[in-house]
């Protein structure tokens, strides 16, 4: 089992960046699969980003495409993403998602992952 807490979350404006981290714990967390989902206001879940082991094998939403970047450091235990050109309906609360996997892979819907961090707010104002 693996928690996680994110962090990184904030107001900025339309424009900007943030970047959010995870930080992971457990001894095997090279062994988890990531990614970022986000939940605005009244909407569902939305996946953002997935990244698989070692960090080559990376996947996005075609909404933050060219804009958001997913990383990992494994030896950190931590997954990052980091949000430029921020536009107002980038506006949700992010969470931090891990799904224990047998071989390298990418998960691409929310229902897909198993453990969830408790989420960090991120408004983007216009």
């Amino acid at each position: 089992q693996v928690q996680l807490v994110e962090s990184g979350g904030g107001l900025v404006q339309a424009g900007g960046s943030l970047r959010l981290s995870c930080a992971a714990s457990g001894r095997t967390f090279s062994s988890y699969v990531m990614g970022w989902i986000r939940q605005a206001p009244g909407k569902e879940r939305e996946f953002v980003a997935a990244i698989g082991w070692g960090g080559s094998s990376t996947y996005y939403a075609d909404s933050v495409k060219g804009r958001f970047t997913i990383s990992r450091d494994n030896a950190k235990n931590t997954v990052y993403l980091q949000m430029n050109s921020l536009k107002p309906w980038d506006t949700a609360v992010y969470y931090c998602a891990a799904s224990a996997r047998d071989y390298d892979t990418v998960l691409t819907t929310a229902p897909a992952y198993d453990y969830w961090g408790q989420g960090t707010q991120v408004t983007v104002s216009s």
